[in-house]
């Protein structure tokens, strides 16, 4: 059984920061890719940011700058530290998880129970 507990949403005045944290719990035998992704009212789940399993990070286009995406391997965490935060930049965040739960088996993905962002003008 894995596990992804989320924290660190909340509110926020544009142009503050906020930062997530994910961490994975559970029988895991080793995390491949990490990352992020948000969901606005009203529209689709959108990919923000990946980090692979050798620390290539990439971003989408609108948070280039503003957002680092970063993990601690002891810890099984990913964090995401949100900087000049914007009104659009409001959605429930879901961090993904890519990992392996036993030798030779094949990597499934594993989301996170979603933390809210709301960013006020």
């Amino acid at each position: 059984q894995v596990q992804l507990v989320e924290s660190g949403g909340g509110l926020a005045q544009a142009g503050g920061s906020l930062r997530l944290s994910c961490a994975a719990s559970g029988s895991i035998f080793s995390i491949n890719a990490m990352g992020w992704y948000r969901q606005a009212p009203g529209k689709q789940r959108e990919w923000v940011a990946t980090i692979t399993p050798i620390g290539t990070t990439i971003y989408e286009e609108s948070v280039k700058g503003r957002f680092t995406i970063s993990r601690d391997i002891a810890k099984n965490t990913v964090y995401l530290q949100m900087n000049s935060l914007k009104p659009e930049d409001t959605a429930v965040h879901y961090c993904v998880v890519d990992l392996v739960i036993s030798r030779g088996t094949p990597p499934v993905r594993y989301w996170g129970q979603g933390t809210q962002v709301t960013v006020s003008s």
